[in-house]
């Protein structure tokens, strides 16, 4: 059930603390009584605590995007909703020339910073990892630079991203449509020094990033080696690929035995790894997982976890550390097909192609028994290391596109069940497949471990903070 009204009692203090402001964001937010109980800690102003371009505290300018196809003349770009993906792999670029400029280059992404959106949906934030470092981000994405001489980086996104730095990141918002924050809004915000807890913090956040890029450099080598193993890509392909851009030829004999007029379809480089499948062992992926599509329904919320299931929605499932957003209730049609077990796999089976459609996940044992939502195609396994098989494949270049030659409609194209029931996959002895999705399943709990060290890092100066400690 959601809530019209919210209502809070606050100490007449807060008032007098805070110039008399009245309205009422600051204090429902929990930003004014984070500042009062951080009265209780020797505190320093975050400017303070910043060095680098604009005192460490900045965002940047409203740009031209060129975009560029070919990594020898573009740079990886992060924009708000692609900053805190698990999987940045896969990121556009804009142009190299544009990136180095004086006007954009201090743009550029360096391991440690805390990254902020600080326009539209606001104080989102992600801890920049190795992987990450030869990226830009756009203009509505702000740094935070730590002043490692005065404070560890680990430790400053600890607190930021905890419950008492977000409220007080996000209460110097302002616009009524889309709503900003600028570097100067935050950087008198009090940061509590904590001693040796910042330290603990630090190494626990630093813990999860190294994760989250060993579990990156894993799937993309074994991504690499399912391509060259079962000769599922090479320069040829990337041949056909720049031919491509201009459009392809088809048959109306491969019109008629397909059924299909979509143009993605018929995709030249596609069918080319299509035939290539064909012509080694191979098997349909229904015959060796389950694959389940859940109705759509609306959903009906509840207050708490002790009422209904954990919602996980489509967009979250790719994040850094997808949890549930809201709880919904055992009464919501078809709920249970929503369910999850560790070791599924995922693919977003709705969107805009070079989006998220066709990109898939695995799901793991921290997301069992919460609900995804219905936008997602399941492939349920009896046997994870083989589900860490098939990951490996429909993950890989060639395995996506498989995937997005099949997607129907116009304005929002989604991928209908049957269509990945039907999907020809190589399918060699179970040694090799196992030896392949032993290493895939470790690379996913490694991910999960990175969540649970990040939330034990916020937990740890949320609790240090609570109890007046140092």
């Amino acid at each position: 059930m959601s809530r019209k009204f919210q209502c809070k009692a606050i100490p007449s203090t807060w008032l007098e603390h805070n110039g008399r402001r009245l309205d009422c964001g600051p204090y429902m937010s929990g930003a004014i009584e984070a500042r009062e109980l951080l009265k209780r800690h020797e505190t320093e102003a975050l400017q303070s605590l910043t060095a680098g371009y604009n005192g460490g505290i900045y965002n940047g300018p409203q740009f031209v995007r060129n975009y560029v196809e070919d990594p020898a003349f573009g740079v990886p770009f992060l924009t708000t909703s692609t900053m805190q993906q698990s999987d940045t792999s896969g990121l556009p670029m804009i142009s190299r020339k544009d990136a180095h400029s004086s006007k954009l280059r201090y743009l550029k992404v360096n391991e440690g910073m805390t990254l902020i959106t600080c326009s539209g949906s606001i104080g989102k934030m992600a801890y920049a990892r190795k992987d990450m470092e030869k990226a830009w981000s756009n203009q509505d994405i702000m740094k935070v630079v730590a002043d490692r001489a005065k404070i560890l980086p680990g430790y400053l996104y600890a607190y930021l991203s905890s419950r008492f730095g977000v409220p007080m990141v996000v209460s110097g918002t302002y616009g009524a449509i889309i709503q900003h924050i600028e570097p100067h809004h935050i950087s008198d915000l009090p940061v509590p020094r904590l001693s040796e807890i910042e330290n603990q913090a630090h190494d626990l956040i630093q813990g999860a990033a190294n994760l989250r890029v060993e579990a990156a450099e894993i799937i993309a080598q074994i991504s690499a080696e399912v391509e060259r193993r079962f000769d599922l890509w090479d320069e040829s392909l990337s041949d056909k690929a720049r031919i491509a851009r201009n459009g392809f030829l088809t048959t109306s004999t491969a019109l008629a035995e397909s059924g299909r007029f979509e143009a993605t379809y018929h995709d030249a480089i596609a069918a080319a790894i299509a035939d290539r499948v064909q012509s080694q062992p191979n098997t349909r992926i229904d015959i060796v997982c389950k694959v389940k599509k859940p109705g759509m329904f609306k959903r009906i919320m509840v207050d708490g976890p002790e009422h209904g299931y954990g919602f996980v929605p489509g967009s979250e499932l790719f994040t850094l550390a997808p949890k549930p957003v809201y709880w919904v209730s055992p009464r919501t049609p078809n709920i249970e097909d929503c369910v999850m077990s560790p070791y599924w796999i995922l693919i977003q089976a709705f969107g805009q192609l070079g989006g998220l459609i066709g990109r898939c996940i695995m799901t793991t044992p921290m997301l069992e028994g919460c609900a995804a939502t219905d936008l997602q195609i399941q492939l349920r396994f009896d046997n994870k290391l083989d589900a860490g098989y098939v990951f490996a494949i429909l993950y890989s270049r060639p395995g996506y596109k498989l995937i997005t030659r099949t997607p129907i409609g116009g304005s929002i194209p989604h991928i209908h069940p049957k269509d990945i029931e039907s999907l020809c996959i190589p399918w060699p002895e179970a040694d090799v497949r196992h030896a392949i999705g032993e290493r895939i399943i470790e690379a996913w709990d490694k991910r999960e471990e990175a969540v649970r060290l990040e939330d034990e890092a916020r937990s740890l100066v949320e609790r240090t903070i609570e109890e007046g400690g140092h």
